[in-house]
């Protein structure tokens, strides 16, 4: 038998969860996840925004009773092993892995497309994943250090979205829904269940808070706190962007638009804003791609303790008490991903992944016994409900997608466990 490996280290407290979470949800979600609802639902993603605000807060509920009962690394993996079995735990764990690696890639490809000139963006992108790894690798608190940065800068950023589309008056408010067919509901409520999925995407970070259970301090209270917070700040900034470029671009202007809120500052008087914004959604993706590296390597580590991955992945920095090979082998592959393929619209493949792992958590917090329940049975049967829901309304490619992806996923598992047992 080897060694034991060293422990995480409870450094965290309220404050600097909250502020992981936040750079998780307000990451670049909020600058590209506008366009796809908006073709999908028009000005009808309001309603989208608001069922995906709702699930979020069912499912945030679900993952904090869950988290408070099982403070460890890997947030629904852990969940589903112990609540229902091995096979729905792996599952979830696996559809976090590979959709959030995707997405991890996305997010570096994204931060490229601000930051780099052109022809440079998939080396920029490599060094960008190069250097938050080499963050991470350091220790969680220099990871929540680096996420209060990039918070506050796109808070500023944000903030001057919101002063340039209605401090000089270019918003107009009849222009959020317009008269006439393309109205609210013009576009039919499969439209708007097809935004809130993707709009869902931008809520799942407070699942990184989760995810850190052996490195917050005090767990039974400060994860279920934290991940009530974060969502909270997080749907109220989203509520306020959404209205704000819908009043100066109008439901068609926001589909149409790769850079919406770019777009909604360049269209008033604050037009020299414009770079700020951008500077901001560069910034924006590497907070999501900071706290999804993060995400990742715990999860990582909960699946190779249980063998789930390789179980040499599983282990602990002596001095820095993180999961260093995780998140070594995690980079080297999003690496692979950024220089071979182009995963900037991969935001429906990763909503079918989160979503499959909150209806895991939702069913696991059902299970949970009077002791254990802080939030009422119906908030979780309701999440699993509009987890499945909003499955079925993702875009085809994304669906098929997913599915190729969790049949992989149970193909490996089943040769993993019979090579073992023979």
């Amino acid at each position: 038998m080897g060694s034991p490996q060293p422990a995480m280290l409870r450094r965290l407290g309220t404050f600097d969860a909250v502020v992981i979470g936040l750079g998780s949800m307000i990451g670049a979600g909020v600058f590209a996840a506008f366009t796809p609802a908006a073709t999908a639902a028009g000005s009808g993603l309001l309603i989208g925004l608001v069922i995906a605000a709702i699930v979020a807060f069912c499912n945030a509920t679900s993952s904090a009773q869950l988290a408070a009962q099982y403070p460890a690394s890997g947030g629904t993996y852990v969940y589903g092993r112990e609540r229902l079995g091995a096979w729905p735990g792996f599952l979830a764990g696996w559809g976090f892995v590979i959709g959030k690696t995707a997405s991890s890639a996305a997010m570096a490809l994204t931060f490229a497309a601000y930051a780099a000139p052109a022809g440079w963006e998939r080396p920029t992108a490599v060094a960008a994943v190069v250097l938050l790894a080499a963050v991470n690798y350091r220790g969680i608190t220099r990871t929540a250090a680096l996420t209060r940065i990039i918070v506050v800068a796109v808070l500023a950023a944000l903030a001057v979205v919101v002063a340039a589309a209605w401090v000089p008056g270019a918003a107009d408010p009849e222009r959020i829904v317009p008269e006439g067919p393309g109205g609210l509901l013009g576009h039919g409520w499969y439209g708007i269940l097809q935004s809130a999925g993707l709009l869902f995407f931008a809520f799942a970070g407070y699942a990184r808070i989760a995810t850190m259970g052996e490195e917050v301090r005090n767990p039974r209270r400060t994860i279920p706190r934290a991940i009530v917070l974060a969502l909270g700040i997080a749907v109220a900034v989203y509520a306020v962007i959404a209205v704000t470029v819908l009043s100066v671009l109008g439901p068609e202007g926001v589909a149409a638009s790769g850079t919406p809120l770019a777009d909604a500052v360049v269209a008033g008087s604050w037009s020299w804003a414009g770079p700020l914004v951008r500077v901001g959604a560069a910034l924006a993706s590497l907070g999501a791609l900071l706290a999804l590296i993060a995400g990742l390597g715990r999860t990582t580590l909960a699946m190779a303790r249980e063998a789930d991955l390789p179980r040499w992945l599983a282990a602990v920095h002596p001095k820095f008490r993180v999961p260093h090979r995780a998140e070594l082998v995690l980079a080297g592959v999003i690496c692979t991903i950024v220089l071979f393929a182009d995963l900037r619209n991969a935001i429906g493949f990763s909503s079918f992944g989160v979503l499959i792992y909150y209806l895991v958590a939702n069913i696991a917090a059902w299970t949970q016994t009077r002791a254990d329940r802080r939030y009422p049975w119906f908030l979780q049967l309701l999440g699993a409900a509009a987890c499945v829901a909003l499955v079925a309304t993702l875009p085809l490619p994304a669906v098929v997608a997913g599915l190729v992806m969790f049949a992989a996923g149970a193909l490996y598992r089943t040769v993993r466990m019979r090579l073992a047992s023979g």
